[in-house]
């Protein structure tokens, strides 16, 4: 929402007297003067008008969290035990996920309360390289590296996958990275040599890596690098632990 916006709606302004009040510099955002009524604003940012606050301003959280197997990426489930089911109750409130994993898929899950953070980071647009090690019932060919670099083309939604990198690393393993998250999308590319995944664990989201420190079920709060990183998607500039 833009500030003049946040600004006019409170009762007691209207449009003419939200711009004198932004030419005088009685508004601040987050302890900085804000003259421009055209800034983008959110529920996270601190307003003030002549130092009384109109907007607390609430804090973001943005944390990772090592995903064991048998639990389910969603905030509720009647059946299942769910990803913040592993966080204490009182860390749970307004958290949501950034980026889904099955439920017999381990490795690292993003949580936060930014929805703006968290749709840069999922949309199809942003091609955020997503890096999983695989692990399969039958050998992985080296042909299977042409292939996925080709893309494969998924007959139910009639579209070809985007170019995916595969590493071989053992006869039965690779490290995949792709820019898409299609529905069972690493599943369904080794199905495609008729070779059943048997272990599926994500290491990292763009310049976000899962902490090697953390054991499955365990999560720990980003870094403000790995956050400004993921905002801006400079992978090559950042130091991730």
């Amino acid at each position: 929402m833009r500030l003049d916006r946040f600004l006019s709606k409170r009762p007691d302004f209207n449009r003419q007297q939200v711009r004198q009040l932004l030419l005088a510099g009685r508004v601040a955002v987050d302890g900085q003067t804000e003259r421009d009524g055209l800034r983008e604003i959110n529920g996270f940012n601190r307003i003030e008008l002549d130092g009384q606050q109109l907007q607390a301003g609430e804090p973001a959280r943005y944390l990772m969290l090592h995903k064991p197997a048998g639990v389910v990426s969603a905030t509720h489930d009647p059946q299942h035990r769910t990803v913040l089911d592993l966080l204490p109750e009182a860390a749970r409130e307004g958290l949501h996920i950034a980026g889904r994993l099955d439920g017999n898929t381990t490795g690292l899950l993003l949580l936060t309360n930014d929805g703006q953070w968290s749709r840069r980071l999922t949309l199809p647009g942003s091609k955020l390289p997503k890096v999983y090690h695989v692990e399969t019932a039958e050998p992985i060919g080296a042909e299977y590296v042409e292939t996925f670099a080709r893309g494969i083309y998924f007959a139910f939604e009639n579209l070809t996958t985007l170019p995916a990198r595969l590493e071989l690393l053992g006869s039965h393993s690779a490290r995949l990275t792709l820019v898409e998250g299609r529905y069972h999308q690493v599943k369904r590319m080794f199905g495609h040599f008729r070779n059943r995944v048997t272990r599926l664990h994500r290491e990292s989201i763009g310049p976000i890596f899962l902490d090697a420190a953390l054991q499955a079920g365990e999560y720990r709060p980003l870094t403000t690098a790995e956050i400004a990183c993921a905002q801006e998607k400079l992978a090559a500039q950042c130091v991730t632990a």
